[in-house]
C-alpha cells in the first residue's frame, strides 16, 4: 500500500501547476471606468466648440459668397452688360434675382442668361434661408430693409460668436 500512497502524492504535486490569473479585479475595473469617464467629459466641450467653429466658418463662407455675387451683379450693371432698373444704382432688387439670373444685353450676348448664385444658402446659425438685407439708401446699422435693392447681407442671428462679436455684425 505504500506504493499507492506515493503515487497519489506524486499525482497531486503534478496537478499544482500555477496558472496566471486572467481578468481584472473589481478595483481595476472601477479605476479604468473612472479614467474613461474623465477623458470623455474632457472631450465633450472640445466637440461643442468644434461644431460652433464649423458653423461660424460656414456663415463666413456663405456671407462672402453672397456678397461676391452682389458685387459681380453690380460690376455687370456698371459695365452695361445687363439691364437694371432706374434708381437701383446697379444693385440687384432681391436675392432671387441672383439665383434666377438676368438676361445679358449688348452685342453678341443676346439671349444669354447669367446667374450669380446657385441657390440662396441657409444661415447656419438660424437654420433658415432668411437673411437680413440692406439697401444703399438704408442707414449702415439699420435692421430694416428699404426694399429697393440689395447692397449688403447679414445674419439675422442674435447670437454671439466665439470671438465675442455678434453674428449680425459680420
Amino acid at each position: 500500500m505504500s506504493t499507492s500512497g506515493s503515487f497519489a502524492m506524486r499525482y497531486r504535486h503534478s496537478k499544482r501547476v500555477s496558472c496566471p490569473q486572467s481578468g481584472m479585479t473589481l478595483i481595476e475595473l472601477i479605476i479604468a471606468c473612472s479614467i474613461l469617464l474623465l477623458l470623455a467629459s474632457a472631450a465633450l466641450p472640445i466637440a461643442r466648440f468644434t461644431i460652433v467653429r464649423q458653423r461660424e466658418a460656414e456663415l463666413r463662407y456663405d456671407l462672402r459668397d453672397m456678397r461676391n455675387a452682389i458685387d459681380r451683379y453690380k460690376d455687370y450693371a456698371d459695365r452695361g452688360m445687363i439691364r437694371i432698373e432706374l434708381g437701383s444704382e446697379g444693385y440687384p432688387p432681391d436675392l432671387d434675382t441672383l439665383v434666377k439670373g438676368v438676361a445679358m444685353g449688348g452685342t453678341g450676348a443676346a439671349g444669354k442668361n447669367v446667374r450669380f448664385l446657385r441657390k440662396i444658402p441657409v444661415d447656419p446659425m438660424t437654420g433658415k434661408a432668411d437673411w437680413g438685407l440692406r439697401a444703399v439708401q438704408d442707414d449702415p446699422d439699420s435692421n430694416s430693409w428699404g426694399g429697393k435693392n440689395i447692397f449688403d447681407v447679414y445674419s439675422k442671428s442674435t447670437g454671439t460668436a466665439l470671438d465675442g462679436t455678434k453674428y449680425s455684425d459680420w
